[in-house]
């Protein structure tokens, strides 16, 4: 684990931005004035999706993919200037969040400024011309890290980034060497003192299939030794299974159980629903009462949260990469009050030091789960269906505080009865 990595991070809530997306003029100055609404939330780090140029050549769609970077170190002119972003930083830490950037070095553009200057980057086909390693990311080509002075370039550009953000999220980290990221992250460090390494780590089934390619892949555990977050697609692959009724719910927490045994004692994994590259969660869960069971277990999962734009509403359509959708804050769904419950619950009862635990009453599918330390107990118990169910508690008789909404729940003879709705309390050891 990298040894810098900060504890309080395990309490963080991250909140994803896609510029294009988040309001119909598409700029960095048109987020201004949602910043407090969004603090409001709970929010401790806003993640921008990429804010660089986009490249022209092979791009998808009308407007191409963001993550198609044909600058590295200059800002998308469609979302406004340098200085327009200077703004939007300077407003995002007045109200005392961090900023966060998505860093894509893997890849760029095939009209990028890096090909046209230095082509001596980047990966080659048999036949000398640039390509990808990945068959269907047509519109970007890849960078080859076997070249020493790619390093000096990438981290020179990450140095002067530092200098205005607080983190970095980065695209497939897994693609790029660990030892490129280890002294990224250190030089990084001596510019901007306890700045943030979320890694886009991957699928366990992606690791498989490079490795059957003959592409170097990071594993997760190897990642975390230059990154404080990474993804959790390491189960996501049976959380959708669950979520489709291919996969038992037990299956599942047997995998949140093997991270808390596999990882480093302070890991820290990015617990979300939803985001750009997965569909909206209320497109899979179309119950109000399930939804809410949902979205308050993703608090109770050890990690940071993460919500990206349009989740509060409960927006079912993904924004697509490539052309212009804003998020839909009229669908007469505010999930708003919930969130910012359950970011004081985040920020207040639950404990970076937390020893996590899970199991699942599979037929009626209720994931009971367990956060604990030398001095407290926390309890969650979420029906998954949003039914009224009876559940088997290892914990004293009596009268416990939800801590979601309030109200009393009752455990008589090591049973609570659950109407459905989520249940969050906590007792001293």
């Amino acid at each position: 684990m990298a040894l810098s990595t900060d504890p309080a991070l395990q309490n963080a809530v991250v909140y994803s931005i896609y510029v294009r997306a988040h309001t119909s003029e598409g700029t960095f100055n048109a987020v201004v004035p949602d910043l407090d609404r969004i603090r409001a939330l709970g929010t401790d780090n806003i993640w921008f999706m990429p804010i660089h140029p986009i490249g022209v050549k092979g791009k998808k769609g009308s407007l191409g993919c963001p993550y198609a970077n044909r600058d590295y170190r200059a800002v998308n002119p469609v979302y406004g200037t340098m200085e327009d972003f200077r703004r939007l930083c300077d407003e995002i830490h007045a109200r005392g969040m961090r900023v966060m950037i998505d860093v894509v070095y893997n890849h760029t553009s095939p009209d990028s400024v890096l090909w046209e200057t230095h082509p001596e980057f980047f990966y080659k086909r048999p036949d000398g011309s640039p390509g990808n390693r990945i068959g269907d990311w047509t519109d970007v080509i890849d960078l080859d890290y076997g070249v020493p002075a790619l390093w000096d370039y990438q981290i020179d550009s990450l140095r002067e980034w530092a200098k205005l953000v607080d983190g970095f999220r980065c695209d497939v980290a897994s693609l790029v060497p660990v030892g490129f990221w280890k002294k990224a992250r250190e030089a990084v460090e001596a510019v901007h003192p306890g700045f943030v390494w979320l890694a886009e780590s991957v699928h366990r089934s992606f690791v498989t299939f490079c490795r059957g390619a003959g592409i170097p892949c990071a594993t997760d555990a190897e990642l975390y030794e230059a990154f404080d977050m990474e993804y959790e697609y390491d189960v996501r692959a049976v959380f959708e299974k669950h979520l489709s009724g291919e996969a038992a719910l037990s299956h599942w927490t047997d995998l949140l159980e093997f991270q808390e045994a596999a990882y480093p004692a302070n890991y820290n994994k990015l617990r979300f629903l939803e985001n750009h590259d997965v569909p909206r969660i209320a497109s899979l869960v179309r119950n109000e009462t399930a939804l809410e069971n949902y979205t308050s277990m993703l608090y109770f999962l050890k990690g940071a949260t993460m919500l990206y734009a349009g989740q509060e509403w409960e927006n079912e359509h993904l924004p697509s990469l490539f052309e212009q959708e804003p998020i839909d804050r009229s669908t007469g769904r505010d999930l708003t009050p919930l969130l910012q419950t359950l970011g004081k619950i985040k920020h207040k009862a639950l404990a970076p030091d937390d020893v996590f635990s899970a199991r699942a009453m599979d037929k009626t599918d209720v994931a009971v789960m367990t956060r604990e330390n030398a001095t407290e107990k926390k309890l969650g118990i979420f029906s998954l269906s949003g039914k009224a169910v009876s559940v088997e508690l290892d914990v004293p008789d009596g009268s416990y505080v939800n801590l979601i909404d309030n109200t009393r729940v009752t455990v008589i003879k090591g049973s609570l009865r659950c109407d459905g709705k989520p249940i969050l309390f906590k007792f001293s050891r």
